[in-house]
């Protein structure tokens, strides 16, 4: 019975250990590999949505749990946010992010830094024994930053395959301009929600960080 209530860590440690190979095959120039990148990260993307699935319809919340989930969604983050970095700055255009161009540099201390700050507050929340779980806002966040990602990794090995096939018919035109809008506005709205996030657990855990300034 304790393995199958560990069910949703395992799923969530196993998302964990996805990370480092997205993080190399979406740097390379293989289009298999990008393909492959992204189709892990889905995987990883589909594990999120199911351990907190099992965790909540039989009861399997655990605090290890609470901690875990955030912690792989921070993995997941730096696997994609950091490739992506990198392989905007190479030369050519079709490195690019829609809308975006190179991805800058405050956007990803905006992010991380959010992340930075949520972690560095939940390691002094344990110390108190208070264990911060993912808020609704930080879910929120979460996905959009998902939905950015899954999009951008599927956006590069897409204009691979346009190339080779010289596709020029309208419906592959029309489905890059979707695909470009909605990069660029799952990014924006990924900056909005992490910025908002931050300031919701400030609100949220203001008692605690009250209880801090009273010692």
């Amino acid at each position: 019975m304790g393995l199958i209530k560990n069910l949703p860590n395992l799923v969530t440690m196993g998302r964990m250990l996805c990370c480092p190979a997205i993080f190399f095959l979406a740097l390379s120039d293989s289009l298999g590999a990008k393909l492959a990148a992204f189709v892990l990260f889905l995987f990883a993307g589909i594990s999120d949505l199911w351990d907190g699935y099992l965790a909540r319809k039989y009861g399997w919340i655990t605090d290890t749990g609470k901690l875990l989930d955030p912690l792989a969604d921070k993995l997941l983050l730096i696997a994609t946010f950091f490739p992506f970095y990198f392989i905007s700055h190479r030369e050519g255009g079709e490195f690019l992010i829609p809308y975006w161009g190179s991805l800058p540099l405050w956007v990803m201390v905006v992010i991380l830094g959010r992340e930075i700050f949520v972690t560095i507050l939940r390691l002094w929340a344990v110390g108190r024994e208070v264990v911060i779980p993912a808020g609704t806002s930080g879910k929120y966040k979460a996905l959009l930053q998902n939905c950015f990602s899954g999009g951008l990794l599927f956006w590069y090995p897409l204009q691979d395959i346009g190339r080779a096939g010289n596709f020029s018919e309208w419906p592959y035109r029309l489905w890059l301009e979707f695909h470009s809008i909605w990069i660029g506005v799952t990014l924006a709205l990924a900056l909005v929600f992490s910025i908002y996030s931050m300031l919701d657990y400030l609100w949220s855990y203001r008692k605690l960080i009250g209880i801090n300034r009273s010692d």
